[in-house]
């Protein structure tokens, strides 16, 4: 159990170094220091930084299946708001942690193992809504088409809400649900 303290330790130190400083920025140094070790000792949990990344990544993109898992058995309509506030309401995901995430997106483009984590979370979530899709009111013939849709617009939304303080999470939040309650043909009630 000990080993297993000292990973997440480590994955913390991580997340709190690019938090603080972004990941371009933060060496094996910074996060041994942070996680209470000397680089050498890190390296016997993890092979750098980019590993420790990876590993983080797929953590939170566990977390997020799971959640997203949690919401299958409700109606349609109650998964959109369960997942506009998961996205946008900032209790589950704050702008801290939205920020850490494009750092890892934008590592994702010349990081195979990092590549493969986004690219499986990608698939799962698109699953995911079209499932949702296939049970509203608009039905399989749309699904796939309203997933990819939606999938584009929840992180395009997202990335938008973190920069441009004109539109913020609750504008997105609110845009996001309407869309993707008109993608699945149920009424406005939000």
């Amino acid at each position: 159990m000990r080993g297993e303290d000292r990973r997440r330790k480590i994955l913390q130190a991580l997340h709190d170094c690019v938090i603080e400083r972004g990941y371009a920025k933060t060496t094996l140094a910074d996060v041994a220091r942070s996680a209470g070790m000397s680089p050498s000792h890190l390296l016997y949990y993890f092979d750098g930084t980019d590993a420790i990344l990876a590993q983080y990544f797929a953590n939170v993109g566990q977390r997020l299946i799971e959640r997203l898992d949690s919401f299958r058995s409700a109606p349609p309509d109650r998964q959109i708001h369960l997942l506009a506030d998961l996205f946008f309401a900032g209790k589950a995901v704050k702008k801290s942690e939205v920020g850490f995430m494009l750092e890892c997106f934008g590592v994702a483009v010349h990081d195979k193992r990092l590549w493969r984590e986004k690219t499986t979370l990608d698939e799962y979530c698109k699953t995911y809504l079209q499932q949702l899709f296939e049970k509203s009111p608009s039905g399989p013939g749309t699904a796939a088409m309203s997933a990819e849709l939606a999938y584009a617009m929840l992180i395009g939304l997202r990335t938008v809400a973190y920069f441009d303080e004109k539109i913020g999470p609750n504008h997105a939040r609110r845009l996001f649900h309407t869309a993707m309650m008109n993608l699945a043909k149920l009424s406005q009630v939000a």
